[in-house]
């Protein structure tokens, strides 16, 4: 138990030493630049950063751009399973989606927010574009663990004549969940820079790339940097709170 604890520690250590590692070398650049405009220093953008904190429209701007993309997300995540358990359960349906998947995943997220700009308004563009970065990975993932649940537990599932929903709470959920963890913790991210790259295209109001675009166009270099300093933060809190709560639900679900 110690020596874990000590391992814990020695990682968060080197964690930390490599973070003030690499503010040095943005710090070391911005030093040797001596032009604010082209790279400010790490003080700089936290500096401005904190300003921001004190601003209404900033969390007016997060609350938006996280509302838009947690719920792609959602989306994504809930019909990666539900396709997912159907192509497990009928090969038709597993041969019908293998190319619609293998498009979506191939196809630059460029492509699809120029075309979905055609069909889709600007506040709802992050939603789909989220949407789709998560589906196929989530469908991928979750198809995998099914394909792998324990044949010897099923077949002994069959021999108790246990019902389908026992099978799926004592087989198929436990089997599958440590991929639908590693589906999420691939996704989040994905989506989250994919659904603010699209903000910055369409510009909804109250958004985080309208205020990325904005800061650009005036060439605001310092709230540039702080505002990717933010999604980099926010990044990280919402992968931790997104895998913590899946957590709780799926020890909520095995009883």
């Amino acid at each position: 138990m110690r020596r874990s604890s000590t391992s814990q520690r020695n990682k968060l250590l080197y964690r930390l030493l490599a973070i003030v590692f690499w503010l040095l070398v943005w710090q070391a650049g911005s030093m040797i630049v001596k032009q604010e405009i082209l790279l400010v220093s790490p003080v700089s953008a936290c500096q401005t950063l904190c300003r921001l904190l004190g601003e209404g429209a900033f969390y007016r701007a997060v609350l938006g751009s996280f509302g838009r993309i947690l719920l792609g997300f959602a989306l994504g995540t809930m019909l990666g399973i539900l396709l997912a358990a159907l192509s497990h359960a009928a090969s038709a349906v597993r041969i019908l989606l293998a190319p619609l998947m293998s498009a979506i995943k191939a196809t630059p997220v460029a492509s699809f927010v120029i075309l979905a700009l055609i069909w889709i308004s600007s506040k709802n563009l992050s939603v789909f574009i989220s949407f789709l970065m998560v589906l196929p990975i989530t469908y991928a993932n979750i198809l995998e663990g099914l394909d792998r649940a324990d044949a010897k537990l099923l077949e002994m599932a069959r021999v108790f004549a246990l019902p389908l929903s026992g099978r799926v709470r004592a087989i198929y959920i436990p089997g599958a969940f440590p991929f639908l963890l590693s589906a999420v913790r691939s996704t989040l991210g994905m989506c989250w820079k994919a659904g603010i790259a699209a903000e910055v295209i369409a510009q909804p109001r109250d958004s985080i790339g309208s205020a990325l675009q904005q800061a650009k166009v005036f060439f605001a270099t310092p709230e540039l940097f702080a505002w990717t300093l933010a999604i980099i933060l926010l990044s990280v809190a919402l992968e931790r709170a997104v895998v913590w709560l899946i957590k709780r639900i799926n020890r909520g679900l095995e009883g």
